[in-house]
């Protein structure tokens, strides 16, 4: 089962969540000023989630685990949930390395 992307409008600027097949949301992007911007960070999405070197492996300050998925210039593309421990975030990483290739779009704009 394939993920989608939901992108959505919020105020008047954009932002999208990545949700596995079974419809949890995965990944959270940051905030876009314009529709494309917002697609064009889906398509990072879609190009950078199957090399694992572009996670970022974090700590909460309340010790909580989560992750940030990086463009290759460094910036973060989007955030993950908080997590209880760092197996269930490595989880949370390889269903965003599975269903974040999909080019399902769910446009609620």
């Amino acid at each position: 089962m394939s993920g989608d992307y939901i992108l959505k409008r919020s105020g008047d600027q954009y932002m999208f969540n990545l949700r596995a097949g079974n419809y949890q949301v995965i990944l959270t992007s940051q905030r876009y000023s314009t529709k494309a911007a917002a697609e064009n960070g889906i398509a990072s999405v879609q190009k950078n989630s199957a090399d694992d070197a572009r996670f970022q492996r974090l700590k909460a300050k309340d010790n909580s685990d989560y992750f940030n998925l990086t463009a290759g210039n460094g910036e973060v593309i989007g955030r993950s949930e908080m997590y209880t421990s760092s197996a269930a975030r490595d989880k949370g990483i390889e269903s965003v390395k599975n269903n974040g290739p999909t080019t399902k779009v769910q446009d609620q704009t």
